[in-house]
């Protein structure tokens, strides 16, 4: 068990199959463990969807295409489906990862499918106080996308963020 939770994937694993199992409700299993109905119809979601998987600490970064996001966003907001139902037809990992969705998604930021992390980071390099002002402002002018300075700039992005 790492610092990230306070349940083993064997302990979530127990309260599922008690909840599955029709001889205790939520609220008793809640109690029994510690925890609330909420997070354990999380667990029995991601149970459902990954099997023992789903109930172990994950560290890897799950990529999901745009249409998958846009689907998931319309179906929860045309209210077909509950968040935690949204998640289990489109195995998303989490029903924060959706929440982040649909609040870009109102908010009218650009929904992007997600590519599976960061690149490589680069090294730096030598730079002129010009240069460095022209970065910056450049950086500025294009909503801070430090990374897109960077690579048309061919810095770091430690670099251009610290400008």
């Amino acid at each position: 068990m790492s610092g990230r939770t306070k349940f083993t994937w064997k302990q979530r694993l127990e309260a599922v199959e008690m909840c599955l199992s029709g001889d205790y409700s939520y609220t008793e299993v809640a109690k029994k463990f510690n925890t609330v109905d909420s997070t354990l119809k999380k667990w029995i979601s991601s149970y459902k969807n990954d099997g023992v998987d789903g109930l172990k600490e994950s560290h890897i970064w799950r990529k999901y295409p745009l249409e998958l996001k846009l689907a998931a966003v319309n179906d929860y907001l045309s209210r077909k489906f509950s968040l935690l139902e949204c998640c289990e037809k489109y195995n998303i990992s989490s029903d924060s990862v959706l929440h982040s969705w649909i609040s870009k998604y109102n908010s009218g930021k650009e929904l992007k499918s997600t590519n599976g992390g960061s690149t490589r980071m680069k090294a730096g390099r030598k730079t002129t106080s010009e240069e460095r002002l022209e970065i910056a402002l450049y950086a500025i002018e294009h909503s801070k996308n430090y990374s897109a300075t960077a690579k048309k700039y061919n810095v770091s992005y430690q670099q251009v963020y610290n400008w």
